[in-house]
Order: structure tokens, then C-alpha cells, then sequence
């Protein structure tokens, strides 16, 4: 199983990026899928989390910024990020687990991928 996430990137403060994360090795239509950021010297944090139905829940304070959605047929999870900020620099992951209900611990998520880098310059 592979959650490879793509699309990270040096980006000036202001600018957009879209993440995504194509899965492989099984089927993730029935989990809920997430993203997840660590910056250096902190905790991994949920960014956002998509359930196999949409629903969607976001870190309150990136919450109007950042954008998630999921396309089943492609098996592939998105996050579009908008009015980047500094502060939105770190490693972006993405990760996925069999509970049905969005789940704000990084222990209880089964599958990872590698991350993407997001730089954000002042």
C-alpha cells in the first residue's frame, strides 16, 4: 500500500499549491482519508479529513484556507491550499484509516505515505 503525496513546493506567501495523494495497493473508498503537517520541532497535526462520504473537517484555524476532497474513482485525495503563510511551512502527509468517523490522532491512522515539502517565504 502507498500513499505517495506530491505537489509540496516553495511558494511565496499569499500563493496557492494543490497536494495530492494518488493511492495504491488497495481501495480507499470506504475510509477516511486525511492530511496531516509536521513542522520542525513539532508535533505531526491534522490538517483536514475527508470521511467516504464527503463530510469534511478542518483544523479550525486553517479552516476557509485550505480545501480538501477526494475523487474515489481515482482512488486519490486532494488539498488545495490558499493564502499560504509562513506558518504553513512543513511536511504535508497523507494518511487514511478504516474508522468511518474523522479521527484527530495521528496514532490511529493505519496507512501513511511519505510527505511533500511546503515552503512558504515572507
Amino acid at each position: 500500500v502507498q500513499l505517495p503525496a506530491s505537489g509540496g513546493g516553495l511558494v511565496q506567501s499569499g500563493g496557492s499549491l494543490r497536494l495530492s495523494c494518488a493511492a495504491s495497493g488497495r481501495t480507499f473508498s470506504g475510509h477516511v482519508m486525511a492530511w496531516f503537517r509536521q513542522a520542525p520541532g513539532k508535533q505531526r497535526e491534522l490538517v483536514a479529513a475527508i470521511t467516504s462520504g464527503g463530510t469534511t473537517r478542518y483544523r479550525d484555524s486553517l479552516l476557509g484556507r485550505f480545501t480538501i476532497s477526494r475523487d474515489n474513482a481515482k482512488n486519490t485525495v486532494y488539498l488545495q491550499t490558499d493564502s499560504l503563510k509562513p506558518e504553513d511551512t512543513a511536511v504535508y502527509y497523507c494518511a487514511a484509516t478504516r474508522s468511518s468517523r474523522v479521527i484527530h490522532s495521528a496514532a490511529l491512522y493505519e496507512y501513511w505515505g511519505q510527505g511533500t515539502l511546503v515552503t512558504v517565504s515572507s
